[in-house]
């Protein structure tokens, strides 16, 4: 769409009409917005793309202890316009802390209409379950490439180095069963103006990463340092110093639970002086990049 602004002006004594043209922001690059993170917890993340476009991963929140209380009425998130799950466990998926036999994932995407994007398997789970239809969840798999917010935001999924597996409580009988939930894994969002996030998911360390950095080249990474079940201060610094070599890192999934005892400033004592800027935030902190 073109939209054009009339100016009256003098030439030689005589008015005439000049045409400003003004492009509509949809055919300019999209160099002007900022994308915003905000941090809910373990490794909910609520991002705004500079185009306005709302990405909620791995949705934990109801159940989760560091999630603050404001957001555990999904209805605080708004508007959300894509669902990315990197895995099903249920600190990942929201089934933890719940007894209903369903998740803050199907809670939100029936309440927001969004589709539920990730690993093949995990998703064909959630479809079975009854927690999204096959329109609304979308199965794809490492290194597949999908568009689901436009051609201007690009999301590729690859490697996680850890274990998925989806585990409902009968909201009658409060017996669990565990079901299949795929294989893990990260993504890479790109967004409009180019500025390109890594969410790790759960995952130990693997050599692979300096493959994904040199490739793929992100930004901002939003890493785990818990340990336990993740890499802990040690593995994460390491692997951000010789591999991933990132601009920015956002400390994620610790202090949750007991057993996710690393912390930020174990992490950042790990990684000592480099070019990244690690941003120790708290749950319920927004950032702007």
């Amino acid at each position: 769409m073109v939209l054009h602004r009339r100016n009256l002006v003098k030439l030689g004594g005589v008015l005439v009409v000049a045409l400003a043209l003004v492009l509509s922001a949809s055919l300019l690059p999209a160099q002007s917005g900022k994308v915003e993170l905000l941090w809910l917890g373990q490794a909910t993340f609520k991002i705004t793309t500079p185009g306005g476009k709302v990405i909620v991963t791995d949705p934990f929140l109801t159940g989760n202890p560091k999630t603050p209380a404001e957001y555990k009425d999904l209805a605080k998130l708004g508007k959300v316009d894509l669902i990315l799950v990197t895995h099903a466990h249920g600190d990942h998926v929201g089934t933890l802390g719940r007894t209903d036999g369903s998740s803050d994932t199907a809670d939100l995407a029936k309440r927001t209409g969004a589709k539920v994007f990730g690993p093949a398997g995990m998703i064909q789970t959630m479809i079975d379950l009854g927690w999204v239809t096959g329109e609304q969840g979308v199965r794809f798999g490492k290194g597949g490439k999908v568009q689901p917010l436009g051609a201007q935001i690009t999301i590729t999924q690859v490697r996680a180095e850890h274990s998925s597996e989806l585990t409902v409580t009968d909201p009658v009988t409060k017996k669990s069963t565990t079901h299949p939930g795929g294989e893990p894994a990260g993504f890479i969002i790109q967004m409009e103006n180019g500025f390109k996030v890594y969410h790790m998911g759960d995952t130990g360390i693997f050599g692979d990463m300096k493959l994904i950095a040199d490739y793929y080249k992100p930004d901002l990474i939003l890493m785990p340092i818990g340990g336990h079940f993740v890499m802990d201060p040690q593995d994460a610094a390491y692997a951000t110093r010789e591999w991933l070599k990132p601009k920015f890192v956002i400390p994620m999934h610790y202090g949750t639970f007991p057993v996710l005892k690393g912390t930020p400033q174990e992490y950042m004592a790990a990684l000592g002086q480099t070019a990244t800027k690690v941003f120790p935030i708290n749950p319920g902190d927004r950032l702007e990049f």
